[in-house]
């Protein structure tokens, strides 16, 4: 159980990102110690799809405008006081990040102190039980890719306990290990493909979440086929929307809706011209099968 928290104002000077946070770690490794905030929110995947056509950019420009609009925060930051006095932000680290910045750059304001619910010498299981109730289950929820990572990294480098990460997310067992073997998977299959042209895009993750169903792994290798050429389906778009990926046994196993389907256009040229078949065409053969 995580121990109750104190309200107070917290100078920002005294207060440390969590490097702890695998996102963040990774761009302190790449740009130092101090990144910028939106690199800070990009990394944390905090923008993602939380609005239908909104880019992590441009959230993140929201969120910056209005704490300069409303003259600072209204939901306090959460931090650690650790035993050697120092204080760790567990949980809004870009906001903490913002208000530094406006101190450097002498932005007009009071940016000095920020609300802070201050934690006094929180264990990691309660760190991870915070940011997983905020973040999976709670108001500001994270992109699906950006959760399926944590819920992978507290796995596998944690090596927490199955049954307590299920246990934090509050929800079922067996949607938590689809999130998990997605990840795996866009990470091992996806990744590669896109490599070369550098279009990696975490909006593909839920083909991969529904590459985990019963069957649609064993009906791509039962037809030739392997997760690489999955990956490079869902590159190439051919596989739109991405709930189509059920079908997939249906389309393997019909030879014509499989030479429909392979023949299908490709990126580039998608968004400019029409597939070789017609796809009522493609749907007619794959509901004989």
């Amino acid at each position: 159980m995580v121990k109750a928290g104190t309200h107070q104002s917290i100078a920002v000077e005294e207060i440390e990102l969590d490097r702890s946070n695998p996102r963040i770690r990774k761009f302190l490794e790449m740009y130092g110690d101090n990144p910028s905030p939106e690199a800070i929110y990009l990394a944390l995947g905090a923008g993602n799809e939380e609005e239908p056509g909104s880019s992590s950019s441009t959230t993140f420009e929201k969120l910056k405008q209005s704490i300069l609009t409303n003259g600072g925060i209204i939901q306090p930051v959460i931090l650690n006081r650790r035993t050697d006095g120092t204080l760790v932000c567990i949980e809004g680290n870009t906001r903490v990040a913002l208000y530094k910045s406006f101190l450097d750059e002498g932005v007009k304001g009071s940016w000095t102190h920020i609300p802070s619910l201050v934690h006094d010498e929180i264990d990691d299981a309660s760190v991870h039980a915070i940011r997983l109730q905020i973040h999976l289950v709670g108001t500001r929820p994270w992109d699906p890719y950006s959760k399926a990572k944590y819920l992978y990294e507290l796995r596998t480098q944690e090596h927490l306990p199955f049954a307590t990460i299920v246990d934090y997310c509050g929800g079922r067992q067996s949607e938590v290990l689809e999130s998990i073997n997605a990840y795996a998977d866009i990470e091992k299959y996806y990744r590669p493909v896109v490599a070369e042209d550098g279009e990696f895009d975490t909006t593909r993750f839920s083909g991969f979440v529904e590459l985990q169903k019963a069957g649609i792994k064993q009906a791509i290798n039962a037809a030739g086929f392997d997760c690489f050429d999955f990956a490079r389906w869902i590159h190439d778009g051919k596989l739109h929307p991405l709930q189509k990926v059920r079908v997939l046994p249906r389309v393997l196993r019909n030879e014509k809706a499989r030479e429909i389907f392979l023949n299908r256009a490709t990126r580039p040229m998608a968004r400019n011209c029409k597939a070789k078949v017609s796809l009522p065409t493609f749907w007619r053969c794959i509901q004989t099968t």
